[in-house]
C-alpha cells in the first residue's frame, strides 16, 4: 500500500519519550529569580552576622587592653601623677597670678602717663592765660572771651586756681617772691601770679608776697 506524501507520519515511541523528557526539563524563569534572590540575602545576612561578631570581638579586645593596662598601675605611680597634676596646677596659677599682677602695672602706668601728659599739655597753656590776665588787668577786654574759653575748658578737665590772697601762707601752694614785715602768722598778702591744681595736685604754685 503506497502512503500518501502529504500525510504526517505519526510518532514513535521513542519520540514521545524524549518530548516526555525535554518537557519535564523546562524551569520557569520567575521560580529561578525567586531562588536567586533567597540565595543573596542568606548570603547578606551571613555578611551581616560576621560584621557584628568582629566588632563585638573588637570592643572585648579593647576593654581586655584597657583592664590589663589599668592592672599594670601600681598606687605609687598613681600618687605620683597626682602630684605632678598639683604641681602643673599650682604653677599654671602663679602664672596667671603674675599676668594679671603685670597688666594691672602696665594699666595704671599707662593711666599715670596720660594723666602726666594732660598735665605737661596744660603747664604750656597757663603762660596763655596769664597773658589773658595782664592783659585784662591792663583793661583789654577784646581778650575776655578768649580767655574764659580756654578757662572754661580746661576747668571742665580738671583743673583748677588758687585762690590766695588774705589765705594763710602754705609753701606746698605759694611760691615767696617778697615779704613785708607784720604781725601775726604770715599771710599772702598779694597774689603776684596766679597759681593752679591739676585733678587736686599742684601743678603750679602762686606766686605771692607774704606778710607777717
Amino acid at each position: 500500500m503506497n502512503a500518501d506524501p502529504t500525510q504526517e507520519p505519526s510518532p514513535s515511541e521513542t519520540d514521545v519519550a524524549d518530548a516526555i523528557v525535554a518537557e519535564d526539563q523546562i524551569v520557569d524563569p520567575e521560580l529561578v529569580d525567586a531562588e536567586l534572590v533567597d540565595a543573596e540575602l542568606v548570603d547578606a545576612d551571613h555578611d551581616d552576622d560576621a560584621a557584628v561578631s568582629d566588632q563585638v570581638n573588637a570592643a572585648v579586645s579593647d576593654q581586655v587592653n584597657d583592664d590589663e593596662v589599668l592592672g599594670d598601675v601600681s598606687e605609687e605611680m598613681v600618687v605620683s601623677l597626682i602630684a605632678e597634676r598639683d604641681e602643673y596646677l599650682d604653677a599654671l596659677q602663679r602664672l596667671k597670678a603674675e599676668f594679671s599682677n603685670a597688666r594691672r602695672r602696665n594699666e595704671e602706668q599707662a593711666a599715670t602717663l596720660r594723666k602726666q601728659a594732660a598735665a605737661d599739655l596744660v603747664d604750656k597753656l597757663l603762660p596763655i592765660l596769664d597773658s589773658c590776665d595782664a592783659a585784662l588787668g591792663q583793661g583789654i577786654d577784646a581778650v575776655g572771651p578768649i580767655a574764659s574759653m580756654l578757662s572754661d575748658t580746661l576747668t571742665a578737665q580738671g583743673l583748677s586756681r588758687l585762690e590766695s590772697t588774705g589765705k594763710p601762707f602754705d609753701p606746698e601752694l605759694h611760691d615767696a617772691v617778697m615779704h613785708e614785715d607784720g604781725e601775726g602768722e604770715p599771710t599772702v598778702a598779694e597774689t603776684l601770679r596766679a597759681g593752679y591744681l591739676w585733678n587736686d595736685k599742684v601743678i603750679r604754685p602762686a606766686m605771692v608776697k607774704v606778710q607777717g
